[in-house]
């Protein structure tokens, strides 16, 4: 092989691979088939997550996290792995409602929950569970790197990539309902109920290869809900 042929074939050897396939939504009566398990009791309690001004009550990298114009930051500007900022409680059944917005970067934001803190090579703070995804909304599986499939109610696009987008989880037995900016978007059932275990929620900062700034704040979670509803949907 001629100097000229190797390179050439070594810069075809280098084309990137063609991006995933889009994930088939479940149907509804994909989705009727997965047996619900019941919500768990306990003591419903309503609290602020974020306090406005600190990272009382979070654990992650602070290289990568801080806080400012009362929200939480996630900043890089190189390249960096998927990393999340940890509640430091555990929860199981639970309402989560915070807003969110993509300030740099066409990346994603995101809330992992009903997992565990992991280590992958150096990054301290990855996780081994389910991540509800925002601003479009879908969910993927970090215990099988892989996208869930989901019940899709909205066929609108309710958000838009780089501004401010209410999120509110619902997440009961192995149940998650999901609704962005006032309008339900997606219902999750995890099929294996050994895999729901109580864990820390994670916001994300995904990784990437260049700047991005993502934000979070009004952060309030309700643990074992009372109403079996999301409670933000535009009446």
């Amino acid at each position: 092989m001629s100097v000229a042929a190797g390179l050439l074939w070594g810069q075809q050897a280098a084309v990137p691979p063609a991006p995933r396939p889009p994930t088939t939504p479940l149907t509804s009566a994909e989705l009727a088939a997965i047996p619900l398990v019941p919500p768990r009791a306990g003591t419903g309690v309503t609290k602020t997550l974020f306090d406005g001004k600190t990272l009382a009550g979070w654990r992650g990298n602070p290289d990568w996290w801080s806080v400012g114009d009362g929200a939480i930051a996630g900043r890089s500007t190189g390249k960096v792995p998927t990393s999340f900022l940890f509640t430091t409680d555990n929860y199981s059944d639970f309402r989560l409602t915070l807003s969110s917005r993509m300030v740099e970067s066409e990346n994603h934001a995101g809330v992992a929950f009903w997992g565990e803190i992991v280590e992958q090579d150096a990054n301290k703070w990855f996780t081994r569970g389910p991540l509800v995804i925002f601003p479009s909304p879908s969910m993927w599986d970090y215990i099988e790197a892989k996208a869930l499939r989901v019940y899709m109610p909205a066929s609108e696009r309710v958000t838009s990539q780089h501004e401010w987008v209410k999120v509110e989880i619902l997440a009961q037995g192995n149940r998650v309902r999901c609704a962005f900016n006032g309008v339900e978007v997606m219902e999750w059932r995890e099929p294996d109920p050994n895999r729901v275990k109580v864990g820390p929620i994670g916001i994300q900062l995904h990784g990437f290869n260049g700047p991005q700034e993502v934000l979070y704040k009004d952060i309030v979670v309700e643990t074992f809900p009372r109403e079996d509803r999301l409670i933000t949907l535009k009446k």
